[in-house]
């Protein structure tokens, strides 16, 4: 059985742990709710957008055009792999680089670039045969709006200027607190709407200027909204896991701690019963 010292220092150790992860389980709530207010506020306007692209489509006359509608034949790919900064947040890293790293499976290097948002992704390829095009870190799991416009306008200048031919995301889609969906999705080129999805009442639309500059000015707009929706899923899906991780490290932390101080108390009962019974065995000893 082991010393009592060594079990006491150990009970202090882990107390020590449970009030760590008890503290982080409380910041990751803290900014789970306000990732959450962000994702209330961007997810409303991307499908507004969502709603007046397929108006505008639908109204346009003739075949809608714009370049980030363009397909072209796929010799280049690029994979945007949305990560976080930190860990202790379970499986949520792990999942992401298996899913990034399955996409990968079939595919030759001088065919695929990689953009790595998030220290744990470029942690993982840094040291692998892909090439990174651009690393996006220190986040610490906040939205920043002018980093990421900073991305979109690298992904889609490589993306006008033929650099590449397809932009591949692979992000978590928040769905609950307890939730989420590891989704994979074109960013572009933008699929376009189809007339079976257009609306159902029919409006008259005047296009004031011509449909191209209004698609001119509206598919920025729409490739910038996308990507902070993703980035706010992912971001919300980051604390969520981590307020989780550190819930069950602290019930953890707290059953060892029970544990620990029964087996505690049973050494020293033991101990206190040897030196019983070595003062009555003296005793003993003296009267005879």
């Amino acid at each position: 059985m082991p010393a009592l010292r060594d079990v006491k220092k150990r009970i202090r150790s882990v107390v020590s742990t449970r009030q760590i992860t008890k503290a982080m389980e409380m910041v990751a709530a803290a900014k789970l709710r306000k990732a959450q207010m962000k994702i209330f506020q961007v997810r409303p306007y991307s499908e507004k957008l969502d709603h007046i692209l397929q108006h505008l489509s639908a109204a346009a006359s003739g075949e809608l055009s714009h370049p980030f509608f363009e397909k072209r034949p796929v010799h280049k790919q690029t994979l945007v792999l949305i990560t976080s900064d930190r860990g202790l947040c379970g499986s949520f890293n792990t999942n992401l680089i298996r899913r990034a790293s399955e996409w990968l499976q079939d595919k030759k290097p001088e065919e695929v670039e990689i953009v790595v948002v998030g220290k744990k992704a470029f942690d993982f390829f840094k040291r692998r045969k892909w090439k990174i095009a651009a690393k996006y870190l220190d986040w610490s799991g906040n939205l920043n709006y002018t980093r990421a416009r900073e991305m979109v306008d690298f992904l889609t200048q490589r993306f006008l200027n033929g650099e590449t031919d397809q932009i591949v995301l692979i992000y978590t889609q928040f769905l609950s607190t307890v939730r989420y969906r590891i989704t994979e999705k074109i960013y572009l080129p933008v699929e376009k709407p189809a007339s079976s999805e257009a609306p159902t009442s029919h409006f008259e639309y005047i296009f004031e200027p011509s449909p191209e500059q209004i698609f001119a000015g509206l598919m920025p707009r729409y490739a910038l909204t996308k990507m902070i929706t993703a980035l706010a899923d992912s971001f919300a899906s980051e604390h969520g896991t981590r307020m989780i991780a550190m819930g069950a490290a602290t019930k953890n932390a707290g059953e060892m701690i029970d544990t620990l101080t029964l087996q505690y108390n049973k050494a020293r009962q033991a101990a206190i019963t040897k030196e019983l019974l070595e003062i009555v065995s003296g005793a003993e000893a003296l009267k005879g």
